[in-house]
């Protein structure tokens, strides 16, 4: 598989983790059928592209990028479909963890793998 493409199947993988995360909070306690099967779903399939790929990549650069993303994604996704608050810090805190997530991808050679 080529960079780009596991690059691809990462940021699939994000998306999937984002999806299921921000269902299970729309699971209420997982008592909604609907949200508590897109909650296994999305993670399920979140972990099986996460698996693919560490095929091309280590799992330092994978997982941070997952995590990092991840948690930004989720955060954003309750302000904007929750309502929940976004404090100014909580913004400075995920703006700091993109620009780590940035730093350590580019001390990252992707072709160690």
């Amino acid at each position: 598989m080529t960079a780009a493409g596991a690059y691809g199947v990462l940021g699939l993988a994000i998306l999937a983790e984002i999806t299921a995360t921000i269902a299970l909070k729309a699971a209420e306690g997982m008592t909604r059928i609907g949200p508590m099967v897109i909650v296994a779903i999305g993670y399920a399939l979140s972990f099986w592209l996460l698996s693919v790929s560490l095929q091309r990549f280590p799992i330092s650069l994978v997982y941070s990028v997952w995590a990092g993303f991840g948690m930004a994604g989720a955060a954003i996704g309750g302000w904007w479909l929750f309502g929940e608050v976004l404090a100014p810090s909580a913004l400075l805190g995920i703006a700091v963890i993109a620009l780590g997530v940035f730093i350590l991808a580019s001390a990252m050679d992707p072709s160690a793998a």
